[in-house]
């Protein structure tokens, strides 16, 4: 396990940005961060808005599943609709009806998920363009000036992610170009105007050396608050969390630690139990959008046709309408035919559980048992789609 690290990071600037933790449980803490748009209570999940929506919601919606916080993606929204588009219209705020804090992330993933589209060199990542086959570079010094033009609360460095596994020179290659990028990130951030925070991340693959000593570089830049990235992309869970374990206590206490791209439910109880504050992931929506309901009593599928002639909600104890007001029988039947709908509601459900699960991780930090609390989770999604 690694030692643990400092105490606390250089201070970059602006200083629009201040997190406080407020209370621990073990590794597991409960905090809060402020930004130029609001209050962000930890641990938090971000629902994705990659292209300046999340898939099905209306912005009205998704706030009033509780969430505090979405994710914009910086690649997606440099090609369409571009960002000097958007900050001419006032930014992406304004633009988005989105008066809430918003993280953008910076393309790093797109590095990856995008491989057979782009060429990495030492000065800038070039892509072709999945749109209209145009090239365009992403720096990391574009990377952040895309991010300040949108206005976004926090901004990523720019980094290279990849695919679990890979050759140790490769996970060494990527972690140092990744650090290289996180100083000129930093060094492009200073002069930004319209974002509050950078966070740099942290790479080096399935390495515990790779992963503490890219920790403690970025540490030693300053940055404020840190990411685990280039996990959950082919890793089986255990080496993921094996991952966190060492990493977490190799970073700053008194800044908030993200991981990238995680996930599911198990997953967060998992990474949060390890030191972790922030998660962001697909998976509530896609799923949603194809049949798949996440709920207390564990994950159901509305596609099966065991559903057909069940009166029931989802969960008539929720405080989410959509998981209490609707029929298993109409859920499915709405899947089954392809409707909209279906996929609109289940999206709520889902992004609502997942702020219910957080929000219960918070009380449970707060009030000191967030053992029992991951054990009583744990055995209500047993009930899925057996007992339900």
């Amino acid at each position: 396990m690694a030692q643990p690290g400092p105490a606390t990071s250089p201070a970059p600037t602006p200083d629009a940005f201040s997190f406080r933790l407020l209370a621990t449980d073990g590794d597991a803490r409960r905090g809060e961060f402020a930004t130029a748009h609001g209050l962000v209570a930890t641990p938090v999940f971000m629902p994705v808005g990659t292209q300046a929506t999340v898939k099905g919601l209306t912005p009205e919606t998704v706030r009033a599943t509780g969430a505090d916080i979405v994710l914009a993606n910086t690649y997606h929204l440099m090609l369409r609709p571009g960002a000097e588009r958007v900050a001419a219209l006032g930014g992406l705020h304004r633009f988005m009806n989105w008066p809430h804090p918003i993280l953008t992330d910076s393309g790093g993933f797109q590095v990856m998920s995008l491989s057979q589209l782009r060429k990495v060199a030492d000065n800038c990542v070039t892509f072709r363009s999945h749109i209209d086959g145009a090239m365009v570079e992403l720096s990391p010094e574009r990377a952040i000036e895309i991010q300040n033009l949108l206005g976004s609360d926090i901004a990523m460095q720019l980094d290279e992610c990849l695919r679990l596994p890979a050759p140790r020179r490769e996970l060494e290659r990527a972690m140092r170009l990744s650090l290289a990028w996180a100083e000129r990130s930093k060094r492009a951030f200073e002069t930004a105007t319209r974002c509050s925070a950078l966070f740099g991340i942290v790479q080096g693959g399935d390495d515990p050396q790779l992963r503490v000593e890219s920790a403690r570089a970025l540490t030693a830049i300053g940055f404020h608050g840190y990411a685990i990235g280039g996990l959950a992309v082919g890793e089986p869970q255990d080496v993921m969390l094996r991952t966190v374990a060492e990493v977490a206590p190799a970073l700053p206490a008194d800044r908030p630690r993200y991981l990238m791209g995680v996930g599911m439910p198990d997953d967060m109880l998992a990474a949060v139990a390890r030191g972790i504050d922030m998660f962001d992931c697909v998976l509530p929506t896609r799923n949603g959008r194809h049949g798949l309901a996440f709920t207390r009593f564990g994950p159901i599928n509305l596609k099966n046709a065991r559903h057909a002639d069940d009166p029931r909600p989802l969960d008539g104890a929720s405080a989410c309408p959509a998981a209490r007001d609707y029929s298993r029988a109409y859920l499915h039947h709405l899947v089954k035919a392809n409707e909209m709908l279906g996929a609109i509601l289940l999206t709520i459900v889902n992004v609502a559980y997942y702020q219910e699960l957080m929000a219960g991780m918070r009380a449970a930090i707060a009030a000191g048992n967030f053992t029992e609390f991951c054990a009583q989770t744990r055995e209500g999604w047993t009930q899925g789609e057996v007992r339900t």
